[in-house]
């Protein structure tokens, strides 16, 4: 069904979702602040991590690589991250299996559970 739906159409939902990140990177120097991914491996992440925060950015945080190798060392950072992200009145949430979503001061998260 769902070829049908893209012939019909004519939209290729792939390619337009996969291209919805090419944009002219001069749009970048009015933002006020970004959502920058990072992916967390070391301590030096997680500071990398607190750092952009303070600087009023939003992180997507990739945790699926070091939730496989190493769930102790996971929740060591994550509770370091924590700690400094309450200080600075951010917030903190998972959004999915493998993604944290991070925010600076004064940002926060509605934080809901879905029905199910």
């Amino acid at each position: 069904m769902e070829k049908v739906l893209k012939k019909r159409e004519g939209i290729d939902i792939e390619e337009f979702l996969n291209n919805l990140d090419v944009e002219d990177e001069t749009m970048y120097e009015e933002a006020d602040a970004f959502v920058k991914p990072i992916t967390l491996s070391t301590a030096e992440d997680a500071q990398v991590v607190v750092s952009e925060a303070k600087q009023g950015n939003i992180i997507l945080l990739n945790i699926g690589d070091l939730s496989k190798r190493n769930a102790i060392k996971l929740k060591e950072l994550i509770t370091n991250i924590k700690g400094q992200i309450v200080e600075i009145n951010g917030d903190i949430a998972r959004i999915s299996h493998e993604r944290l979503l991070i925010t600076p001061s004064k940002v926060k998260i509605i934080k809901r559970k879905e029905a199910r």
